[in-house]
């Protein structure tokens, strides 16, 4: 499906679904507020709004996958604190989400699918 929505020039996201998308991808900054909230974000907008457009859908998936992968991230630093070098490293995760997480936003509001770099991509 992912490849249809970036080859098709006949599905272009109309401003409802590029804010949902753009939602989607931004909901992961939950997380700064709420436990496991970068989860629950991109979850809720997914699953209330996938099946408006294949835009939202397609994006939903997309922040969520991300949101997973950084969670792990996350977790395998918590455990290399131990070795010290965890502390360094989950600064790079936590930069590298947010700069990615605003990347991904701005493409979603222009109505340009986005692809996440480093994502392991669970939900299909």
């Amino acid at each position: 499906m992912t490849d249809e929505l970036e080859q098709s020039p006949l599905i272009t996201p109309d401003p409802e679904a590029r804010k949902w998308a753009l939602f989607a991808h931004l909901s992961g900054f939950l997380g700064c507020l709420i436990p496991m909230g970068n989860l629950i974000g991109p979850l809720l907008v997914w699953q209330l709004k996938k099946d408006q457009h294949p835009f939202i859908d397609d994006q939903g998936k997309e922040a969520l996958n991300f949101q997973i992968t950084v969670t792990i991230a996350a977790l395998i630093c918590l455990l290399l604190m131990l070795i010290v070098i965890g502390l360094l490293l989950i600064w790079v995760v936590a930069i590298g989400a947010v700069v990615l997480m605003i990347i991904a936003a701005i493409k979603a509001n222009e109505g340009q699918a986005y692809r996440y770099p480093f994502c392991w991509r669970i939900i299909k």
